[in-house]
């Protein structure tokens, strides 16, 4: 089965996507070139799922390419050349658009270690960041959801207002009977389809600048690790749906607003996909080493926002709520002094 590899014109080293620039780069004689000037192989390459072959050959040492079934980029064990799997981005399996990395392999590890330092509750052995055991640049297999949702609700509402008149305190108590009809739409709902990523993960990711949102060529692949979906849209819709509830929920509580209470007796909300786009967006995957355990992190290759849970330091954490609970006794014992009650 072909690979896709950049050579480099020049000294025909293997070129990678440089991130800072948003070029092909060769990292031997600093040679960089547009990807626009390198015709797409895959526009001239048809495969289909049915293909059953799955040996690959990395064209500069000849080496067989080992990869994970849903890993469509990659590098070569042997002598490192970034190689693009090409039946796996093809057909049904080619992506619409990418979110190319903005930020390098140093940067993202310099990052990280400004991250692991402001940890206010971590152990200091953490905070040194000199553990970490790999950082690899790795696109997600995305789905973007178009989402129309049509909405009914009814509601019984009561307000209340109280007032004087002469010695007379009196509360009057209006019902309502609330009927709204909403049509509501959501564009560019991501939700993440690899199997290998923790989704809880993937969705603190967000948001990921999706005006940065590009055609997809298969150069922007060359040095990174990406993956291919393993589930359709229509497997993750209930997710997308489940995902944007919240939002519905909140606009709803604002279109019955002004109430002393409200009480719905019925809610319904018929949600359609009126788009679904298949993008690739840019991750580092950080594994860090500490005290005979793995954490894993990720950070947003566009935004460099770190998500994960690093390990806390149980002497910090005493201190923390002590230092809290030593405020707050303090504060009480002011307070009774004020009143007149004096220190205990």
């Amino acid at each position: 089965m072909p690979v896709i590899e950049y050579k480099c014109p020049n000294c025909g080293s293997g070129m990678t996507f440089h991130a800072e620039t948003g070029t092909l780069s060769c990292p031997s004689c600093n040679t960089q070139k547009n990807i626009d000037e390198f015709p797409d192989p895959l526009k001239k390459q048809v495969f289909t799922d049915e293909d059953e072959v799955r040996e690959y050959h990395c064209n500069s040492c000849g080496a067989d390419i080992i990869t994970e079934e849903h890993t469509s980029a990659t590098n070569c064990s042997f002598c490192g050349s970034a190689v693009v799997l090409v039946d796996r981005l093809s057909g049904e399996l080619a992506p619409a658009m990418v979110i190319p990395f903005s930020i390098s392999k140093e940067q993202a590890q310099e990052a990280f270690r400004k991250w692991c330092r402001n940890g206010l509750l971590t152990p200091k052995g953490f905070m040194t960041a000199d553990r970490i055991k790999s950082i690899t640049g790795m696109y997600v297999p995305f789905w973007l959801y178009g989402l129309h949702n049509d909405i009914e609700v009814e509601a019984k509402a009561i307000k209340v207002r109280t007032y004087r008149r002469g010695d007379y305190e009196i509360t009057e108590t209006q019902h309502f009977d609330i009927y709204r009809k909403i049509h509501l739409n959501y564009n560019k709902v991501p939700i993440d389809a690899s199997v290998k990523m923790n989704d809880e993960l993937m969705d603190k990711l967000e948001p990921f600048p999706y005006q940065q949102l590009k055609d997809f060529k298969t150069p922007y692949l060359a040095g990174y690790v990406a993956e291919k979906y393993n589930f359709t849209a229509e497997e993750l819709f209930p997710r997308a749906k489940q995902k944007i509830q919240k939002f519905i929920e909140s606009y709803i509580a604002s279109s019955v607003s002004g109430y002393t209470s409200v009480t719905y007796t019925n809610k319904k909300v018929d949600t359609s996909i009126t788009q679904t786009d298949y993008v690739l967006l840019p991750v580092w995957m950080v594994h860090y080493d500490y005290n005979r355990s793995e954490y894993i992190f990720a950070m947003n290759g566009q935004t460099g926002k770190v998500v994960g849970k690093p390990p806390i330091s149980k002497g910090k954490m005493a201190a923390w709520f002590g230092g809290i609970s030593g405020a707050s006794l303090l504060t009480m014992k002011i307070i009774s002094w004020a009143m007149g009650g004096g220190f205990l």
